[in-house]
């Protein structure tokens, strides 16, 4: 819908063009067309006047009733034609003809109000002349005919611009719909990394948990056996009592992660860090382990997070790698760093893949960080983990 300022600036163009088509139709008519006025024409007078304003007014309607506007114009020429006056050539059924095929597709209804007007045209003329005018015919029929082929392939250039337009905009759609599934299959993929690995993490706080407090029911049971003052006998037995029900209470809500786990129940951590090494040389991998530092146990978590992370990227080296790995263990500074490096051949692991995404999860919930980097021809992943959580 349009504007205002839009509508008031069609308003004004529309009432110019009525104005214009009145002037030009009133010096065709005192000067005559392409040919000289002939003899015996009537001159302009009154109802000429008159008659050419009926022709032009109608103008200021056109973008409503297009049809309409070309036959009181063409109308009006037939009737100056009768009168006698030298219409040989008027301006208004051009234009109207131009401007009704400049927006209307042309139909048979169309054709044949134009083909009849013509013919009356000719019919009036030829009776107030009283022979056939052929001159009329010529100055009549030609513009009439080049007015709807101009007008027609006006329309034709709109709308193949309009139709180009339209395919842009929907190519321009298409590309953003791609844009945005690429990106919600990226958000999809990131979203199952993460809980595919807070479900292994949920499992390794399952196994921790259910030994620990299985070790303070056996611990309490057997102080039970012991002898003790009746309050300290009866805590022990709430202690116990308490420690089987958690383990319980965490098989049943963790259980269920189990299914279909095709992981060993082997114990994490850096303790297992050997025996991952050994299962990665056995396969062909060569990997070197370097130490800095003293040696320091790391908290449950932390120490889960940094045997899954050197498992991951193990993976990742003997997959995208050349066949050797080195990590790095240092245990200098405040906080534990773990670094994995190797040669790559063609496309490294993505810094938004699943594994690690996975990695990165792990280290954040332990409380530290992780980067992945590609420096030439060697794939770097560089762990922060703090050492706080342990229990000596």
């Amino acid at each position: 819908m349009s504007s205002p300022a839009t509508a008031r600036s069609r308003a004004l163009l529309d009432t110019a063009l009525a104005a214009a088509v009145f002037v030009v139709s009133l010096a065709l008519l005192v000067h005559g067309g392409p040919t000289p006025v002939r003899a015996g024409a009537r001159g302009l007078d009154a109802l000429g006047v008159l008659l050419v304003a009926c022709s032009a007014v109608p103008f200021v309607l056109w973008r409503r009733f297009p049809l309409a506007v070309f036959t009181v114009a063409a109308g009006v020429s037939v009737l100056l034609a009768g009168f006698g006056y030298p219409a040989d050539l008027v301006l208004g059924p051009i234009a109207a003809l131009y401007l009704l095929a400049a927006n209307v597709p042309w139909t048979v209804r169309n054709a044949a109000v134009a083909a009849g007007l013509l013919i009356a045209y000719l019919g009036a003329a030829a009776y107030a002349q009283e022979a056939f005018p052929g001159v009329g015919l010529v100055h009549t029929a030609l513009p009439w005919a080049a007015a709807w082929f101009a007008g027609e392939r006006t329309r034709l250039r709109r709308e193949q611009v309009t139709e180009l337009r339209q395919r842009a905009v929907d190519a321009e759609r298409a590309a953003e719909r791609e844009r945005l599934r690429a990106v919600n299959e990226a958000e999809r993929e990131r979203r199952l990394a993460v809980a595919e690995e807070r479900a292994r993490i949920a499992r390794d706080l399952h196994d921790s948990a259910g030994h620990a407090i299985s070790l303070i029911a056996v611990r309490a049971g057997a102080a039970r056996l012991r002898r003790h003052q009746d309050g300290a006998l009866r805590s022990l037995e709430a202690i116990e009592e308490l420690a089987r029900q958690t383990v319980a209470e965490i098989d049943q809500l963790v259980g269920s992660l189990r299914e279909g786990d095709p992981e060993p129940a082997a114990p994490l951590g850096l303790a297992s860090l050997d025996t991952l090494i050994a299962h990665h040389s056995a396969a062909g991998l060569h990997v070197e382990l370097d130490l800095a530092g003293t040696v320091r146990p790391l908290g449950g978590t932390a120490d889960q997070a940094a045997y899954r992370i050197l498992q991951q990227a193990l993976a990742n080296a003997a997959r995208h790698g050349t066949g050797h790995a080195r990590i790095e263990l240092d245990f200098t500074g405040e906080d534990f760093t773990l670094t994995v490096t190797n040669p790559v051949r063609g496309t490294p692991p993505r810094a938004n893949g699943h594994g690690v995404i996975g990695m990165r999860e792990r280290a954040t919930l332990a409380g530290g960080s992780l980067d992945a980097t590609r420096l030439e021809n060697t794939y770097r992943l560089r762990a922060r983990l703090p050492y706080g959580g342990h229990q000596p």
